[in-house]
């Protein structure tokens, strides 16, 4: 008797994926030794470890008032999940470096197994692209030798992500809530994540959800929100924050008059939202006919559930989402925030690195030139300090990435579906 052609098809499929847990473990169990030889032989570099620890012993001490709590690079300007994570930190390790060092060595470990599950979850890429997530000597730098809180918020979202591919909506949420907490760059994150809350979640889903991360929001900064409303939400959550023309990555070339200007920031925010609603609705929302019709649907089953008393006593759930469509939606999200920021300071890095390869991998472009980009966006980001040519080879590079991305063919929204053959 012959074989059955799609039996042996996932027969295949189910040993590549072996071979790349595999190879993930091995990087892992490799990446392990490369942290501890860094922290052992490269000198730790003082940034904000001093300023962290300040806020957290302020807070400790009972201080509510957040426009009081300082440190040496200038006053606290996290939301408070930030002051708990470091108050845990500082308890682990008495304030002392070293200790820190090892621990975010663990954290770098534990986050680069979360973006490897992420990858071999979705199977974007090939086996040996997972070593591109280990090369980086800025994101090594980050997690064991400036100790920033950039790493606690990006382990968190992709622990978020990681239960969105198991379709664990209200635990995600929560972690989201717990990410953004931290460091509100997780915030680009958030259109997409709504997107994908109303392609995945019926009305139920997306309240319950939503009230479960901004309760989380609220117990946290109920200590100070009891006390100092207005200098909690003021300095947690500013979000018209104008960074240093100097330590800019990205837009180095552009004169500092027009960097700091409202017209520069205006038109960055116009492009960011701009894009992405045109991504949304050609790319994100393709197989539901478009942005507009996929509301337009979502509207009316909510209004018909309403009209039968059937809001909460329905399913939270509408359809299972693909995972390789949940990734591309959030990591493409992301991106486009990235590509329009006014200011990426060094450590920012981080808050898109991990989603290069896969990004790279989504495009047509031939292997060497994804290689070549890859190793294009690392090389501006070890220029210190960035330069008007280094600053404009990486603004290059993002807008040939998102090119690509947008050339790139659309993924199934939902399981069973299949994948679209055709370029927008």
């Amino acid at each position: 008797m012959g074989r059955n052609p799609s039996r042996s098809t996932k027969t295949l499929i189910d040993r590549f994926k072996i071979s790349k847990g595999k190879f993930a473990f091995l990087l892992l169990c490799l990446d392990a030794i490369l942290v501890s030889l860094i922290i052992s032989y490269v000198p730790y570099t003082k940034i904000d470890w001093d300023a962290y620890m300040s806020q957290v012993d302020g807070f400790l001490s009972g201080e509510r008032d957040y426009s009081k709590l300082k440190g040496d690079t200038g006053p606290l300007v996290y939301p408070a999940g930030f002051l708990y994570v470091y108050s845990l930190v500082k308890f682990i390790t008495g304030g002392l470096v070293f200790p820190a060092q090892i621990l975010f060595g663990i954290l770098y470990i534990v986050n680069l197994a979360l973006v490897q599950l992420i990858y071999i979850r979705t199977d974007v890429v090939p086996w040996w692209v997972f070593g591109l997530l280990s090369l980086s000597k800025r994101v090594h730098s980050i997690f064991v030798l400036r100790l920033f809180n950039d790493c606690f918020a990006m382990t968190f979202l992709h622990a978020s992500m990681a239960l969105l591919l198991c379709q664990k909506w209200y635990l995600a949420l929560l972690l989201f809530s717990g990410a953004v907490s931290i460091k509100m760059n997780v915030l680009l994150f958030a259109p997409p994540l709504l997107l994908l809350m109303l392609k995945g979640l019926s009305f139920k889903g997306v309240f319950l959800s939503l009230l479960g991360a901004c309760l989380l929001q609220i117990n946290l900064g109920l200590p100070f929100l009891s006390s100092y409303p207005m200098e909690y939400i003021s300095r947690a959550f500013n979000l018209g924050r104008v960074f240093i023309h100097f330590w800019s990555v990205n837009f180095k070339f552009v004169p500092e008059k027009v960097f700091i200007s409202k017209e520069f920031a205006s038109a960055l925010l116009f492009l960011h939202l701009t894009t992405l609603l045109v991504f949304a609705h050609y790319k994100w929302s393709k197989y539901e006919g478009g942005l507009i019709y996929l509301l337009r649907t979502w509207l009316k089953d909510t209004v018909s559930k309403l009209a039968s008393f059937q809001l909460f006593s329905c399913k939270s759930r509408l359809r299972m989402l693909n995972n390789e469509h949940i990734v591309t939606v959030m990591f493409v999200g992301n991106f486009i925030g990235i590509v329009f920021a006014r200011s990426l300071h060094y450590q920012f890095y981080s808050w898109y690195f991990y989603s290069l390869p896969f990004l790279l991998w989504k495009t047509t472009f031939p292997t060497f030139i994804r290689l070549i980009l890859f190793a294009g966006v690392e090389l501006c980001w070890n220029v210190y300090s960035s330069t008007f040519y280094s600053s404009l080879l990486l603004l290059c590079i993002h807008l040939c990435i998102l090119w690509g991305l947008w050339m790139a063919p659309v993924e199934p929204s939902y399981f069973g579906e299949k994948k679209s053959h055709t370029k927008d």
